[in-house]
């Protein structure tokens, strides 16, 4: 029981960032199953590119080392040429792209369904701008109708 007890003192955080950079070069080719040479490989090339520490050492995310996976998978298993793997990331991202707006686009719908009648959903301010929301309800925008 009292392990129990000091085992919830440490619990890790409700949300873990899957896009943080946390593990080195030797570390996520070995996450991947890969030489490090062959993550150098691919950074250059940019199909799975780290961020970079302020002396410009690599730094990988869980996402990366699952991206890694992936490229692994297509080139090993399927037999798919690093010219196809580059297409199938890119259309990958271009679909998590518009999962995105697809979420923030039915997070707008539901909040203009659920407004009161009669209730303003747009306004305008002084300078001809259109902004989300009325003047007792401010509303953020999403990604999908902000500017870029």
């Amino acid at each position: 029981m009292a392990a129990e007890q000091h085992a919830g003192s440490h619990q890790l955080p409700s949300h873990i960032d899957h896009d943080a950079p946390v593990f080195v070069i030797s570390v996520a080719a070995q996450l991947a199953g890969m030489h490090p040479q062959t993550l150098r490989t691919y950074d250059r090339m940019g199909l799975v590119v780290p961020r970079r520490t302020a002396k410009r050492g690599r730094r990988y995310s869980r996402r990366d080392v699952a991206r890694l996976r992936l490229v692994q998978r297509l080139s090993q298993d399927e037999g798919v040429n690093l010219e196809g793997i580059r297409r199938v990331l890119a259309m990958q991202d271009e679909i998590d792209d518009l999962r995105a707006k697809v979420s923030d686009l039915t997070q707008l719908l539901q909040l203009i369904r659920s407004a009161p009648p009669g209730s303003r959903v747009f306004t305008a301010d002084p300078a001809g701008g259109v902004h989300m929301g009325g003047p007792d309800r401010p509303w953020r925008a999403p990604r999908a109708i902000g500017s870029r």
